[in-house]
């Protein structure tokens, strides 16, 4: 049974899962691990397959990853657990809230709603998948290349990180490009009607995100009928980077 990768960051009894979004890793959350970890948590920085360091699947789905967070917490004796996620780790969050709500305590869902979105990230994996590393052999080259795809200089920061040295010579990509972009259209989920958990539930969203609209709640309400939610000023859909002192704040005082 293949587990997935993690990094551990304190050493308490209190366990909190942090999951990542699309095409990130759990150590992008490693300074806000810190601070959680401070005010007596053990937080596991997760990958995910086909992220990071985790094991590679041409098995790919939603579903699958909720299954992979249950093989994790099973495998590590954990009984019962808080769980963050942003983006697509919310998505899983929430239909594991679904499946597991006895191994939950509380979950944070970070500026992502059970809808169906649009396609975004197609000029993104385009720009990945056309790195040829045998050309290409620094990071700032690959930066250069990558501003042909992406202008937003942030956005390439955060994809960089996914680079490592396969050898000496040659870099590689962690992530598994090619089963990504099979699966970048099947990036929304819908949560099943009837299901409700009423375990403590915080929602943080950007008030400029542009994916999160006031008309979406009640669809969080029907689900999480103990949910509080909070716009995070000052921040788009990186809610954690545009504003990390509110975030961390929001987060450590609902989690305690």
């Amino acid at each position: 049974m293949k587990i997935l990768h993690s990094n551990l960051i304190g050493n308490s009894k209190r366990d909190l899962f942090i999951i990542h979004g699309f095409l990130g890793m759990g150590d992008n959350w490693k300074t806000h691990a810190n601070k959680i970890a401070e005010n007596n948590f053990r937080v596991h920085l997760i990958d995910l397959r086909n992220h990071g360091k985790s094991f590679w699947s041409d098995e790919f789905s939603f579903e699958i990853m909720v299954e992979d967070l249950y093989k994790y917490a099973k495998h590590y004796n954990i009984k019962r657990f808080c769980l963050l996620g942003h983006s697509m780790g919310g998505n899983i969050g929430m239909l594991f809230a679904q499946k597991y709500p006895e191994l939950l305590e509380k979950i944070i869902i970070v500026d992502i709603i059970p809808k169906q979105y649009k396609p975004q990230h197609e000029t993104i994996l385009n720009g990945l998948k056309s790195i040829d590393f045998n050309k290409i052999k620094s990071r700032k080259n690959v930066d250069t290349h990558l501003s042909k795809y992406i202008s937003d200089e942030r956005v390439r920061q955060f994809l960089l990180k996914n680079l490592y040295w396969v050898d000496k010579e040659s870099l590689g990509l962690k992530l598994n490009i090619e089963v990504l972009i099979e699966f970048k259209d099947r990036l929304s989920i819908e949560l099943k009607k009837g299901i409700n958990f009423d375990k403590p539930s915080l929602f943080l969203y950007g008030d400029s995100s542009t994916y999160v609209d006031e008309s979406d709640f009640p669809m969080l309400y029907s689900n999480f009928s103990n949910i509080e939610i909070i716009k995070v000023p000052f921040s788009g859909h990186w809610v954690h980077a545009d504003n990390p002192s509110f975030f961390i704040d929001k987060t450590i005082n609902f989690l305690n």
